[in-house]
């Protein structure tokens, strides 16, 4: 594998293009990919349209559309050309995507068919085209606003223009990373920042032309873009798609099909397979609990029931990657039990995205690795006792700033240089990051102690009938709302939820019941000061960012 000469994403590329021409790069699960050269050929043509509608050097173009093979092929001719990509996640409201066409001063718009709807809006005076990224048709911007539906417009096929090629420094995309109820926060990328991560990476994972890859991820977010998409594309992987949403009806055959190699995803998918595959059979009668409770018991039900599972995902994994949150001591517990070939990392979007991480076989329980090469870490101020303190980083891959915001991008910054990263964590003698939560979250009790509650949360997640919860500091004493498994508690539960009389009641009770054993055994495993003074039902699901991480801020504001 030869890497690119230059830290850009055209010669990126190019590299491919030359390196891996007959290779599969991009296509839906179980369909006929594209190729290198059939990639390259379409973004030589996605580049001339472009052209043709007044794209230049510098101009925004947001991207709006479904994981596919397009998406990526979008991406490399926009940044190619000189111009700034804008990836807008899927699950922004109609409203936030006004916002951020706006913020962003997008000249065009790349949307795919079955996102139009979310365009049926009055749009920025300043969008004035759009093109469908299903086949890259030039469609009216009137039909989208005013019907919904896609009127394509005609047009010559001009040949691809002589562009220059981006410099490194030049800015390569602006990344809006949360749903924007207030001013918009993107998050500036350039070439360079986007490419020296992905070959630091590499300094620590190997990826080659014999890896597939099975993207379940938002391609929006920078952790899925950088490592799920450049990477393999750098290194001639494949990379498949679903074409559906990734439930396991849809997510299983899949696996079954591609046999991944190499996946990403967040601790919620792993942590929801551990919850209904593994742990009802350790929990599922009396002397199963009893048994389990013995170490080397649990240790050989672990590598069993891992076994199953590492078939279940098509039977080739080597590299496993997990990020996005915090993964539970008793999921990674499971894993390592399982010998299944995990890793953890930890990054963020202002950094594209990874500082932190490791090979499957480099592991530390509740880690998230180590630096990456050509890059630095180091905790600000750590306390003398802990060695605890604020994560800061410098290096390649450290974004240019916030988006029209100045005066923000100076904050997230130390006097010499170093970013901060707004979390808290320390590093061991070995040189192993462990996080332990963000700043904004911490909660200091009566007594003078930092309390942490993505560590409560992990401890109340690895109860048998939580799903999900989250902790935070009422009135000076600490709450937490918790999402049960229902269907786990009584198979009857949505009968009995709509029934009226003795069932709803015998129902009500059952769940209440529940929520005080938990409370009861997680406070045992507690220090004094963490202790949970309350614990209270969510009875929906927590509204989640597109990593999957519950949107705090929602439920903080309810409890004003």
């Amino acid at each position: 594998m030869e890497l690119p000469d230059k830290l850009t994403l055209r010669a990126l590329l190019n590299n491919s293009a030359e390196c891996f021409a007959e290779l599969p790069a991009l296509g839906f699960a179980g369909e006929t990919p594209l190729r290198y050269r059939e990639v390259s050929d379409r973004v030589g043509e996605l580049t001339a349209l472009l052209h043709d509608l007044g794209i230049g050097r510098g101009d925004r173009i947001a991207l709006l559309s479904q994981n596919m093979p397009n998406w990526g092929v979008a991406y490399l001719a926009i940044t190619g050309m000189g111009a700034v990509v804008v990836p807008i996640l899927t699950d922004f409201t109609p409203l936030e995507i006004k916002k951020i066409l706006s913020h962003s001063e997008a000249r065009t718009i790349l949307v795919s068919e079955k996102l139009i709807e979310k365009l049926q809006q009055e749009l920025p005076p300043g969008l004035k085209s759009a093109v469908l990224t299903d086949d890259f048709s030039p469609i009216s911007l009137g039909s989208m606003e005013v019907y919904g539906k896609v009127e394509k417009l005609t047009r010559t096929v001009a040949a691809a223009p002589d562009i220059p090629e981006p410099r490194e420094d030049d800015l390569a995309a602006i990344l809006y990373t949360s749903g924007t109820t207030g001013k918009p926060k993107g998050v500036m990328l350039s070439h360079k920042n986007i490419m020296s991560n992905a070959v630091n990476t590499l300094g620590i994972q190997r990826v080659d032309s014999s890896d597939r890859l099975l993207s379940v991820l938002p391609l929006p977010h920078t952790y899925e873009c950088t490592i799920g998409f450049i990477i393999p594309f750098m290194t001639g992987a494949w990379v498949n798609y679903l074409d559906k949403l990734p439930t396991p009806a849809v997510l299983l055959p899949a696996m079954e099909v591609v046999k991944p190699t190499m996946m990403l995803t967040v601790p919620l998918i792993i942590e929801k397979v551990y919850k209904n595959r593994v742990l009802p059979k350790l929990s599922g009668s009396a002397l199963m609990r009893q048994l389990t409770k013995l170490r080397p018991v649990q240790k050989a039900f672990h590598k069993l029931a891992g076994k199953k599972i590492y078939k279940a995902f098509g039977g080739k994994l080597r590299f496993f990657g997990i990020g996005g949150a915090k993964l539970s001591a008793t999921t990674e517990r499971f894993l390592r039990d399982a010998g299944f070939p995990y890793a953890i990392g930890y990054g963020l979007t202002e950094t594209s995205p990874l500082l932190a991480g490791c090979s499957p076989d480099l592991t530390k329980f509740q880690s998230t690795g180590f630096c990456l090469p050509g890059q630095e870490l180091r905790i600000l101020d750590p306390d003398p006792v802990s060695a605890e303190g604020e994560i800061i980083t410098r290096g390649p891959n450290v974004m240019q700033g916030d988006y029209k915001q100045e005066e923000q991008t100076r904050e997230v910054f130390t006097n010499d240089g170093w970013f901060r990263t707004g979390d808290l964590g320390y590093i061991d003698q070995d040189g192993y990051l462990f996080i332990r939560g963000r700043i904004k979250n911490v909660i200091v009790s009566a007594t003078g102690e930092n309390i942490y509650p993505e560590d409560i949360e992990a401890v109340i997640n690895s109860e048998r009938h939580v799903l999900e919860s989250l902790v935070y500091e009422w009135r000076g004493k600490l709450v937490a709302r918790v999402h049960l498994n229902y269907e786990e508690i009584d198979q009857r539960y949505h009968e009995m939820k709509e029934s009226a009389g003795h069932l709803y009641e015998q129902m009500q009770q059952k769940v209440k019941d529940r929520l005080a054993e938990i409370q009861s055994r997680v406070n045992a495993r507690l220090n004094r000061f963490s202790r949970l003074s309350t614990i209270e039902e969510q009875d929906e699901p927590f509204q989640k960012t597109p990593t999957k991480k519950i949107k705090r801020f929602l439920y903080f504001k309810k409890q004003q």
